[in-house]
């Protein structure tokens, strides 16, 4: 597959802080890629540089095999974290307003269908809730057809409808052959979404590739929950199983057999939860605290 987007040594400085620590990757075209870690893990550094937005202390940032230069500002397009839209425009006018941004851009027919913003055109920017602002965010970063897209958090605050209806948008526009560079909190969104993930602590990239193959490489247990009152203290020391949030917690490659046992101990299968692993679990793994934190 080809490169679109090669990350080569990329350090950024602040005084004593090295916010991004020789970080390596490189995005191809037409994949969903995640960019994962808790905050103050160097993602949005390391987006941020990607975008030209700041300048690195070191390392470079190559777009098909040539180094970075302005002119790549035509070429992405961005939903920033935090973006603040101009008061008192309509979504159509605030369409009209970027368009003017760009010498290439996609029709407002186009952009209105993808995003589905025909139903509050008309409507004032400060009137929009959370999902229709983050789909009028989306359609600004799309207005100039670009080939690479970074959406950077884009889902946060978002309640879980809004969320899914989100992700069905960034199918479609991959589904159109663009590059898309994702960070996000949302272990299930980047599950759900990305063909690969690299996940970031203290400025490192700690693990990098798919989803599932990086859960197939650390894990070969699955996860079995119970409410501590169900289970005696002798019977959690004596398997050694760890205590979680109120939860006896068990891992094993064993299912049948561990509920068999349960079984046979007279243990309550009422608040019985099977999970397999996660992102956050594997995070959990390497580092010793949640991606969530």
């Amino acid at each position: 597959m080809t490169a679109v987007i090669e990350v080569k040594g990329l350090t950024k400085v602040y005084g004593e802080l090295k916010a991004v620590d020789g970080v390596d990757f490189s995005i191809n075209k037409g994949q969903c890629f995640g960019l994962l870690g808790p905050n103050g893990a160097g993602k949005t550094t390391t987006i941020e540089i990607m975008e030209g937005i700041i300048q690195p202390t070191s390392g470079e940032i190559n777009y098909y095999g040539k180094p970075a230069s302005p002119e790549i500002a035509q070429q992405i397009g961005i939903q920033f974290q935090h973006t603040a839209l101009q008061d008192f425009l309509t979504v159509k006018e605030t369409l009209d307003l970027f368009t003017s941004f760009y010498q290439h851009t996609v029709t407002h027919d186009a952009l209105i269908e993808l995003c589905d913003l025909g139903d509050f055109l008309s409507r004032d920017n400060r009137l929009l809730s959370g999902g229709q602002r983050q789909r009028l965010l989306l359609a600004l970063a799309l207005i100039n057809d670009p080939d690479i897209i970074f959406l950077d958090e884009p889902t946060t605050g978002l309640d879980p409808q809004a969320r899914r209806n989100f992700w069905q948008l960034i199918r479609k526009i991959k589904a159109n052959d663009k590059t898309v560079i994702l960070t996000t909190h949302y272990m299930d969104e980047a599950e759900q979404l990305c063909d690969e993930v690299a996940i970031m602590d203290k400025g490192k990239v700690i693990e990098h590739g798919a989803p599932e193959k990086l859960l197939t490489k650390h894990f070969n247990d699955v996860f079995i929950y119970l409410p501590k009152e169900d289970v005696s203290d002798d019977i959690i020391k004596e398997n050694n199983w760890s205590i979680e949030a109120n939860r006896v917690a068990m891992s094993t490659s064993q299912v049948e057999q561990t509920l068999a046992y349960l079984i046979a101990q007279n243990i309550s299968l009422t608040g019985l939860h099977v999970k397999s692993p996660n992102l956050d679990d594997l995070f959990l793994k390497l580092t010793g605290h949640s991606l969530r934190e």
